[in-house]
């Protein structure tokens, strides 16, 4: 009984250990090149770092976002953008002929959407949620959660081959109140790892540098030209330290409670979507093993 009672606890031993060694795979989906990096590059370059395989996918080739720029110099510009920030953060980035500011999550896009997510053959799905400022950020977030449950079904975009399960679907952080605020399900801490998504940002220099600073009123004079200075000042305007309200305190000590509070300076919140692999607390720290880690 004693040798049957040993022989189990290593093989639970060893199964714990290859949950803890597989490779996970990671897709994030936004509306245009750059809506990823904002939301997920700092967890995204943890996932990187520890092994796992991460890709970013754009609906839309971005051809529209900038004041003086469009069109097809656009979209290859931000494309060449896209695979620098991918480079930093080391992941994959897909960027989709789709035009910015007029995706529409019909049925070939729907398609689009699963078989990325397929041939990814994703544990996790990252998307936006469908209320938003962007109709293009609406639209992308409405185009992943209908392929939430279609990815498993064999009849559904049958040029690809389905999943065998259903991956969690979850949401990226947003500011917006209706029809509900944002749920802080899981928090991650990326600290160590955040001038690696700064920079990952700062390679989007058309959006960082240029339409984003002028779409917002800003003194455009005020935006520096050195790359130093660049990444001051784009680290100021996009990774501020945070004090933490009641809410963000609650979900950081809930995945880290060892951690003090006061030493956590940068957070990236993830809502678990209704749709898809509704995971436990023991399935979220096997899906994101760098909680409680810092």
């Amino acid at each position: 009984m004693k040798k049957l009672l040993i022989i189990v606890c290593m093989c639970a031993g060893f199964l714990i250990q290859a949950q803890e060694k597989k490779v996970l795979n990671i897709i994030a989906i936004g509306a245009h090149p750059d809506d990823c990096d904002s939301k997920f590059g700092g967890t995204a370059a943890l996932f990187a770092k520890m092994g796992h395989k991460v890709k970013f996918v754009s609906l839309t080739n971005g051809d529209a976002g900038h004041q003086s720029q469009g069109g097809g110099a656009l979209g290859k510009r931000r494309r060449a953008e896209a695979k620098k920030a991918a480079e930093i953060l080391g992941i994959e980035y897909d960027v989709l002929d789709n035009h910015d500011g007029e995706l529409i999550p019909t049925l070939n896009v729907r398609h689009q959407v699963i078989r990325k997510i397929r041939e990814w053959d994703a544990d996790i799905v990252l998307g936006l949620r469908p209320n938003d400022y962007h109709p293009d950020h609406r639209n992308a977030g409405i185009a992943v959660q209908d392929a939430a449950y279609l990815v498993i079904v064999p009849n559904v975009t049958p040029d690809t081959p389905p999943l065998k399960k259903n991956p969690v679907f979850l949401y990226m952080n947003d500011r917006f109140k209706k029809p509900y605020p944002f749920s802080k399900d899981i928090a991650v801490v990326v600290d160590e790892v955040i001038d690696k998504k700064v920079n990952a940002l700062a390679a989007h220099d058309s959006q960082m540098f240029e339409w984003l600073p002028w779409v917002s009123g800003a003194d455009m004079s005020q935006v520096p030209s050195g790359e130093t200075e660049r990444f001051s000042w784009l680290k100021n305007r996009w990774a501020k330290e945070r004090k933490w309200n009641e809410l963000d305190t609650k979900a950081i000590k809930k995945w880290y409670p060892e951690a003090a509070i006061s030493d956590v300076k940068h957070v990236e919140f993830f809502e678990i979507c209704e749709y898809g692999k509704q995971p436990t607390d023991e399935e979220i720290k096997l899906l994101f093993p760098m909680v409680g880690k810092k």
